[in-house]
């Protein structure tokens, strides 16, 4: 794929659905807030069968799946529509252990000794590489991303769970 073909295979904007979203704490919401300029400052998102990007992105919950709803931007793909449905269930497990490893290193990084807090933060990690491992699966055959993209969107999939 030649470097032009990967950079019109992006996301260009990304909406979480209002109603979706959980309450958050402030750690929280920073989060979610670098994750999404992260992502639209670099990322590779080509769906399948899509004739090139640039994208638009809006994730929601829908009857407990995760919906991702794609729109093609330009003339070369006006009015192209996807909407992909995934079951929560796989990521359910991944996404407690998460959310139980940040609540412990927000508390560390306030009253532990830097190598707990580095402790915890390898620990965070691993789980976010996992949960963004098991996002490019469960999107196989729908949408290819990179590691770096996969583990931003998985942040804010998991902005769709957050309890405050």
């Amino acid at each position: 794929m030649s470097t032009d073909d990967r950079a019109s295979h992006k996301i260009k904007s990304i909406e979480i659905d209002e109603d979706s979203l959980a309450a958050a704490s402030r750690d929280q919401e920073q989060e979610r807030q670098v994750a999404i300029f992260d992502l639209l400052e670099g990322n590779y998102f080509e769906p399948a069968d899509a004739p090139g990007g640039p994208y638009d992105i809006r994730l929601s919950l829908i009857e407990n799946r995760l919906a991702f709803d794609i729109r093609g931007q330009g003339p070369e793909n006006e009015g192209w529509e996807r909407r992909h449905l995934l079951s929560l269930s796989p990521f359910r497990s991944v996404i407690r252990d998460y959310f139980m490893i940040c609540d412990s290193y927000y508390s560390a990084i306030r009253n532990s000794t830097p190598q707990q807090i580095e402790a915890l933060d390898m620990g965070r990690r691993g789980l976010h590489n996992e949960g963004s491992n098991l996002l490019r699966e469960r999107l196989d055959g729908k949408v290819k991303t990179d590691l770096d993209t996969a583990r931003r969107l998985f942040t804010l999939i998991c902005a769709l769970h957050w309890r405050g």
